[in-house]
């Protein structure tokens, strides 16, 4: 928590001063499916391998009987790799097992921004994340469970930013995006910073994602710059102020009564938020200079797992009328 300290002040400090890149690999034609793994009820792990990673990535499938469309539900910054993913931090199997929609999750993409890189990283590796999550993966599982190709996407904190920036790099693709305690900016000097100190923290460098100051990828992946290209998608958008919320007491399950995971939480955390809670309301209010219809939820609370479990509840009668059904 040390260092997560170290780099909240760095961030904060940060903020009071306040084309995407095609992969290399042809994707989806060598991208292919390894194993499938039944893992009880309508769950599933599925290894697929990705063509344009070079790597195989594991995908937590919730699957339906019969046809339905999908939703792509991404991991926060660790990727699901540490804390664990959404299953291991909220109650998200047990909430689809009766909805008729496949949700899909995959395993990894730490700081990754599930975006392309424009670079392989020394410590991250090759991350060409958009190529898969828009090329390669889809028709593999459409192939393989029988969806309807109505899609949506949603994604907390770093993933929510990825969330909006799929819809705007695959127009048609998505009926329904969620960004839940998201900073959708990344195009001026405080977003950079943020970005920057968000990778460093795991010790990747920023300029193997989308370049140096002057690389027009920056732009390219800023959702409040971008905003007009999210017309006629249904939007989910969430952020707390930072303040005591509902989950953030000693006998909430997610605190358990452990009085430094709450000293924690609201330090970090409530720091966080009210950065992420900036961030939102410049998306909020470029949607709304443009005529874009968008249900926004803001809350007293901090950045933590339990807020990003009600927003799944709260957003799927949005994400099921987009999704017809």
């Amino acid at each position: 928590m040390h260092r997560l300290s170290r780099y909240l002040v760095a961030l904060i400090a940060t903020f009071a001063v306040l084309v995407p890149v095609t992969a290399s690999a042809d994707p989806g034609d060598r991208a292919s499916i390894v194993d499938v793994r039944p893992l009880g009820g309508r769950q599933y792990e599925v290894t697929v391998y990705s063509a344009a990673m070079n790597r195989t990535i594991p995908v937590w499938v919730s699957h339906p009987d019969g046809p339905a469309p999908a939703l792509y539900l991404l991991n926060a910054v660790d990727g699901g790799e540490t804390g664990g993913p959404w299953t291991n931090r909220t109650d998200v199997a047990q909430f689809f097992a009766d909805k008729p929609v496949n949700v899909i999750t995959p395993i990894g993409g730490r700081a990754s921004f599930y975006t392309d890189w424009v670079a392989d990283d020394p410590t991250l590796g090759r991350n060409q994340w958009s190529t898969f999550l828009i090329h390669e993966l889809p028709p593999l599982l459409e192939s393989r469970f029988g969806m309807t190709g109505r899609n949506a996407v949603a994604g907390a904190s770093m993933s929510a930013t990825s969330a909006l920036n799929l819809a705007i790099q695959a127009p048609g693709m998505y009926q329904a995006v969620g960004s839940f305690s998201g900073c959708p900016r990344t195009a001026d000097a405080a977003a950079r910073a943020y970005v920057r100190s968000t990778l460093e923290l795991f010790g990747a460098n920023a300029a193997n994602m989308w370049g140096g100051d002057d690389n027009p990828a920056w732009s390219a992946h800023d959702p409040v710059l971008n905003a007009d290209r999210l017309r006629g998608v249904a939007l989910y958008i969430s952020a707390g102020n930072g303040v005591l919320g509902v989950h953030d007491s000693l006998t909430d399950p997610s605190i358990g009564g452990n009085v430094n995971a709450l000293t924690d939480r609201l330090a970090v955390g409530g720091a966080m938020e009210t950065v992420v809670r900036g961030c939102t309301d410049s998306l909020v209010g470029e949607l709304g200079s443009l005529g874009i219809p968008a249900q926004v939820v803001y809350r007293n609370g901090t950045h933590a797992w339990p807020y990003w479990q009600d927003d799944i509840h709260d957003s799927w009668p949005l994400f099921a009328g987009a999704l017809g059904v």
